[in-house]
């Protein structure tokens, strides 16, 4: 399998098309990523189980998001159920991605936890608030870069590792080196969809923030409508745009989308 190399403005295009796909069946699509996120809140009330069992599920509930959004772009109804077809196929792999990667990021917050003396890691893994010390030593913030750093590569090899699993069967090890390959060669695409989806997650806010000065007595109502609109509309468009980021990189050498 071969990465196909994309120019910069791609980066803009997969979220546009994203968002366009998302409009085609944004109720059930909607209804798919609100439906994955619950779940995965209500596992995570367990401690330290939970965040295990969230972390092994993760590649497999990707699968079926991508799934959905497949089956728009194919013109194929949606149905619920759909929030579980990730598991139908290669599941142990997907779980052994899952695996890999919580072990990986557990490395890296260990890693990070020489600059703050596991603040970080205890934060982010047990949910421990850090004390005032850490805040104010500027450690903690060390730390974080030093964790985001190490997590960049992570993440591209991350990236379309389980699309490249669950759909073409590769083992574990294959998908994440052509997922990383892929991200590296569109570089540029990416740097300008980060920006696209900054700009993205920021509009909203910053409208609605001017609306607030403006209009203080609802403030509040503000508050809560950007939160929806963030949820319903900007996080499936999220996921709508990681298939057509894969379509595009991937689907001309693959011969299946």
């Amino acid at each position: 399998m071969q990465a196909l190399t994309l120019p910069a403005a791609h980066g803009w295009r997969w979220l546009n098309d994203g968002f366009r796909l998302f409009r085609k069946n944004h109720l059930l699509l909607t209804f798919l990523v609100v439906s994955y996120w619950l779940l995965m809140a209500l596992v995570n009330v367990i401690p330290v189980l939970g965040t295990i069992a969230t972390t092994l599920c993760i590649p497999a509930f990707s699968v079926s998001l991508m799934n959905a959004c497949r089956n728009i772009d194919r013109g194929v109804p949606l149905a619920p159920q759909l929030l579980f077809s990730g598991f139908e196929n290669n599941l142990r792999s997907l779980l052994s991605l899952g695996a890999i990667y919580l072990v990986a990021t557990v490395g890296i917050l260990a890693i990070s936890a020489l600059a703050d003396d596991g603040a970080l890691m205890r934060m982010m893994l047990a949910g421990e608030k850090p004390d005032e010390a850490a805040l104010n030593s500027g450690n903690l913030l060390l730390a974080t870069q030093i964790a985001l750093l190490l997590l960049c590569p992570l993440v591209m090899a991350y990236w379309y590792a389980p699309v490249l699993v669950g759909w073409h069967a590769l083992s574990p090890g294959k998908a994440l080196f052509f997922s990383f390959v892929a991200c590296l060669r569109n570089w540029r695409a990416f740097l300008v969809y980060s920006l696209a989806v900054m700009v993205a997650a920021m509009l909203v806010p910053l409208l609605l923030g001017v609306v607030a000065a403006l209009l203080p007595n609802i403030a509040g109502l503000l508050t809560v409508l950007m939160t929806i609109l963030l949820i319903l509309i900007l996080a499936p468009t999220l996921f709508a745009s990681f298939y057509v980021s894969y379509r595009d990189v991937f689907v001309s050498t693959s011969g299946d989308a």
